[in-house]
């Protein structure tokens, strides 16, 4: 009995580990790709996702392709609806663009990027370009020339509500890169690994979570910009916007102050009108009856 207890425990813990030990993989292109297998797994290897991905390009759908790279995360960390909502929308296929996505919850390993961008080297004689997240900034692209655009995204903090805002900073980021692409067709493949032993969150049933769906759906985007966590305290300075007193206010709308102009104008003219009018003169004796020797012929 005592053994079976131990087997069983054992058991229990190689599988939570398990998972512990995987992190999610996401892939949406604006190609129509069928290479994906129609069911799918809840849980793949690293190499054999490779293999299914290199498979799925093979043939070089697309003119970009972008491989990001986010370390330090677990399927945990995208449950937030807020966490990544551009890829999410991505991943729905809510954008007009995007024909194929995928994703797997749990992959075992670490994805073979860099065996994916030698092939789309040799394969779709794409260029290399490295795009440092941490920085904020990226080259713009002005050619059409087939590429791949290495991103490389941060570390993300122990602090679970940190790691949500610094989420939602990268994927913000990687949606600018994906609006200032020259053509609209693309690829991204959004690799992860599993967060260190030190910086995991706190997985609470983790073996009896189930996801609806592949990647959850339906929440709002209407803030599309700064998703950021700001702090401020009593001690720090405002500095104002440099620039002239129109551009750092807005004292009154366009309409408000069309409106004025229209006002001053028509009362410019009201007045002119009141003055011309009131400078009329006309004499007294106008008003009285000429009572001179024609009026009176004229009355015979």
């Amino acid at each position: 009995m005592y053994l079976t207890w131990l087997v069983v425990t054992w058991l229990g813990s190689t599988a939570v580990n398990a998972f512990r030990d995987t992190s999610p993989f996401f892939f949406f292109s604006s190609a129509p790709i069928s290479a994906f297998p129609k069911d799918i797994p809840s849980i793949q290897s690293a190499p054999a996702l490779t293999q299914d991905v290199t498979k799925a390009l093979f043939e070089c759908p697309s003119d970009t392709y972008i491989i990001a790279t986010q370390p330090s995360v677990n399927v945990e960390d995208f449950a937030s609806r807020l966490s990544a909502p551009h890829l999410r929308r991505y991943l729905n296929r809510e954008d007009d663009t995007v024909k194929t996505s995928y994703s797997i919850r749990d992959v075992l390993g670490e994805f073979g990027a860099d065996e994916l961008q030698t092939m789309l080297e040799k394969r779709c004689r794409a260029g290399i370009m490295s795009v440092d997240a941490s920085t904020g900034s990226f080259a713009v692209i002005d050619d059409m020339k087939p590429r791949v655009i290495r991103v490389e995204f941060p570390d993300l903090p122990t602090s679970i509500h940190e790691r949500a805002s610094k989420l939602a900073e990268n994927d913000v980021f990687l949606s600018s890169i994906i609006d200032l692409l020259p053509s609209s067709r693309y690829t991204v493949i959004y690799t992860t690994t599993p967060p260190l032993a030190d910086v995991k969150p706190a997985l609470h049933h983790v073996a009896s979570y189930e996801m609806e769906e592949s990647f959850p759906s339906g929440f709002h985007t209407d803030l599309k910009r700064d998703f950021s966590i700001h702090k401020r305290t009593d001690g720090d300075n405002t500095t104002l916007v440099d620039g002239p007193l129109f551009e750092r206010y807005q004292f009154f709308t366009p309409g408000l102050f069309m409106g004025l102009v229209v006002l001053s104008i028509l009362l410019s003219i009201l007045y002119v009108g009141v003055n011309g009018i009131a400078s009329l003169q006309v004499s007294y004796a106008a008003f009285d009856k000429d009572m001179g020797p024609a009026a009176q012929k004229k009355s015979q």
